[in-house]
């Protein structure tokens, strides 16, 4: 049995119950089940650490996770999942990656672009989530194309149908899913970036922050990632590495 510190219950459930946020906005970490309940390896470790923690789990879904760091500064969540990102660690404090995910481009399927580095040309408008980790990294090292920002990632994929925009930027797999069911589309083979997937405590709450990392490598070690993964259809998604 896991010995809790105090101080770790009292930053990581402040109300008494763990407050998770939930990014349903990213397939391969949540979705919703049949029943509409959250499922996916971001419910299994927030189920985890509740459990743990011997307090209720309180799950809050966002459609996209600019929303959840936005979220941060209402103070409504106490844990969340989301991508490592320079933009993002000034306020949150993240554990080693669980999950490493592909940041890629949907193009038409007449599309002359083969390769990511093909769609940094002057001209270029490429679709994108507000405030997801591609959204973040693309803004930083894009020198010509220019983003054209939707409010989730789903949206701008129809923001890219819609406006005929030259590529959407997204998540491999849910842009594979839209490819195979339209042909007239297509994924690039390689990725601009490999997209670190962590869970998160806000700043300032040391304690939380040092459990959360020791707790995301014994769950790892416990193949509770895989697991989750597979149980919610996303077994071709990369587990990380032990820390």
């Amino acid at each position: 049995m896991t010995v809790i510190d105090p101080a770790v219950r009292e930053q990581l459930a402040p109300g008494g119950a763990l407050r998770a946020a939930i990014n349903l906005g990213n397939p391969v970490l949540a979705q919703r089940a049949a029943d509409g309940s959250p499922q996916g390896v971001s419910v299994a470790f927030a189920t985890a650490l509740a459990q743990e923690l011997g307090v209720p789990l309180h799950m809050e879904t966002f459609d996209a996770a600019g929303k959840v760091f936005a979220a941060l500064q209402e103070q409504r969540w106490d844990v969340a999942f989301l991508a490592i990102e320079p933009v993002r660690e000034a306020e949150i404090a993240f554990s080693a990656p669980y999950v490493i995910i592909e940041g890629t481009y949907l193009v038409r399927a007449d599309s002359p672009y083969t390769d990511v580095g093909d769609l940094d040309q002057p001209g270029l408008r490429l679709a994108v989530g507000k405030g997801a980790a591609y959204d973040l990294y693309l803004s930083r090292t894009l020198a010509h194309a220019r983003l054209e920002r939707a409010p989730t990632s789903a949206a701008a994929v129809e923001l890219f149908i819609e406006q005929r925009l030259d590529a959407a930027a997204g998540v491999r797999q849910p842009l594979e899913a839209v490819a195979r069911g339209n042909p007239a589309y297509r994924v690039l083979a390689n990725s601009f970036a490999h997209i670190r997937q962590a869970m998160a405590v806000p700043r300032g709450r040391d304690a939380a922050a040092a459990y959360v990392r020791a707790f995301v490598e014994r769950k790892k070690a416990e193949g509770i990632v895989a697991r989750a993964l597979a149980e919610s259809g996303q077994a071709d998604v990369t587990v990380a590495e032990r820390a």
